[in-house]
Parts: C-alpha cells; sequence; structure tokens
C-alpha cells in the first residue's frame, strides 16, 4: 500500500533522517521525497510503499505522531488513494 507522508514545522537539524530512520526501522520503502525550507519553515512531502512493512497502518500513524512530537514537526499520513482524492482539481 502506498502512503503519502508529510512533515511540517520549524526548521533544523535531523529531521529527515529521524523519520527515514523510522520508516526504514519499520521496513518501508521511500518512493519518493520532496523537501524545502523557507523562513525557517520546514515541509517535506514523501511518497512510501508499506507492502513490507509487518506493522499496522495505524501503527506506523501513531509512531510518526509521536516523532513529530519529539521533534517539533506536524507529521501526517495519509494512504496516497486518500490523498489524490483530496488533492484532485
Amino acid at each position: 500500500m502506498k502512503s503519502v507522508i508529510t512533515v511540517m514545522g520549524k526548521d533544523g537539524v535531523g529531521i529527515i533522517a529521524r523519520v527515514s530512520k523510522l520508516l526504514a526501522e519499520n521496513k518501508i520503502n521511500i518512493i519518493d521525497i520532496s523537501q524545502t525550507t523557507y523562513d525557517n519553515q520546514f515541509l517535506m512531502v514523501m511518497i512510501v510503499d508499506m507492502e513490507s512493512s509487518k506493522i499496522p497502518f495505524n501503527e506506523i500513524v501513531g509512531k510518526l505522531k509521536v516523532l513529530g512530537e519529539e521533534i517539533g514537526q506536524r507529521i501526517q499520513v495519509r494512504h496516497k488513494t486518500v490523498f489524490d482524492s483530496m488533492h484532485r482539481i
């Protein structure tokens, strides 16, 4: 299952590394990643494949939420089909 992860907050050192580490530990493959900073604000969008992960989707969502709180970021996860439907013009 493909999902979209968004990470938003104040820029800082190690954000990409921390999120990527959690994903790797849970066998989640990063398919695409886009990251930018503007005026000390950080934004990252990742498309990931959770097919190899043994962890249920809701548990991954919870782990990423906890990580976001630890690193001062707002992390959201959505199934790619839901994300695509929400952003269809």
